[in-house]
């Protein structure tokens, strides 16, 4: 779906070449479509952290949410404004105090992001403020575990999995344990994690369900 920004000094991400959906949320999207029919959301109003190019935006919307959202690549959020000016798309980062710009949410979701953030406390500071209290973060991240990473080394793949020479791109490689410890270091409660795409153990993704408990 995306290459990465060429410039060394640039920390903005992925640069975007197109607006569609990308072959992660082909597996993704149908366990948090289950996800959104399960929960007690009471608002359809979303928070999308790390929004991209405003697709998986779009497909809330079309779900009938009030979108807003945030993404640090400039051609992310040129794409997403180009292609979808209805939704409150703006450039930014969990870095940023967005909760004193956009306020609280009933639901905050973050696809695929984890994985890139340099201060990972700081990001998940970010979505508990972003989230009212007894709201709802569905989060997903590649899926690490120790078969899956058993794996990787007997086929040689480890090197590519590890894409240590791809400018901006995975540096955090989390565990249903590290994501859980971040998210309820937090002050966030951790309800499931699905495993998807593939069998369980060597699943290429995790999506995880947490909260932010009642005050």
């Amino acid at each position: 779906m995306t290459q990465p920004e060429k410039s060394p000094t640039t920390f903005s991400g992925y640069h975007y070449g197109w607006d569609g959906l990308g072959h992660v949320h082909n597996y993704l999207l149908p366990t948090l479509n289950r996800e959104l029919d399960a929960l007690p959301i009471a608002q359809k109003r979303v928070f999308d952290l790390g929004c991209g190019n405003g697709s998986v935006a779009n497909w809330f919307a079309q779900r009938g949410f009030e979108v807003h959202g945030v993404d640090p690549s400039d051609s992310g959020i040129e794409y997403a404004r180009r292609s979808f000016p209805a939704l409150d798309l703006r450039q930014g980062s969990a870095y940023d105090p967005l909760a004193a710009s956009f306020g609280a949410f009933p639901l905050v979701v973050s696809l695929e992001v984890v994985e890139h953030v340099y201060a990972p406390r700081a990001f998940a500071a970010c979505a508990r403020d972003l989230l009212e209290p007894g709201g709802y973060l569905l989060l997903s991240t590649p899926y690490h575990g120790y078969l899956k990473n058993l794996a990787l080394a007997v086929s040689g793949r480890m090197d590519a999995h590890f894409t240590a020479l791809w400018d901006h791109g995975h540096i955090k490689f989390w565990s249903r344990k590290t994501i859980t410890s971040l998210l309820e270091e937090a002050g966030l409660r951790v309800k499931r994690i699905h495993r998807v795409g593939r069998l369980a153990a060597f699943a290429r993704s995790m999506l995880v369900v947490a909260y932010r408990p009642q005050e």
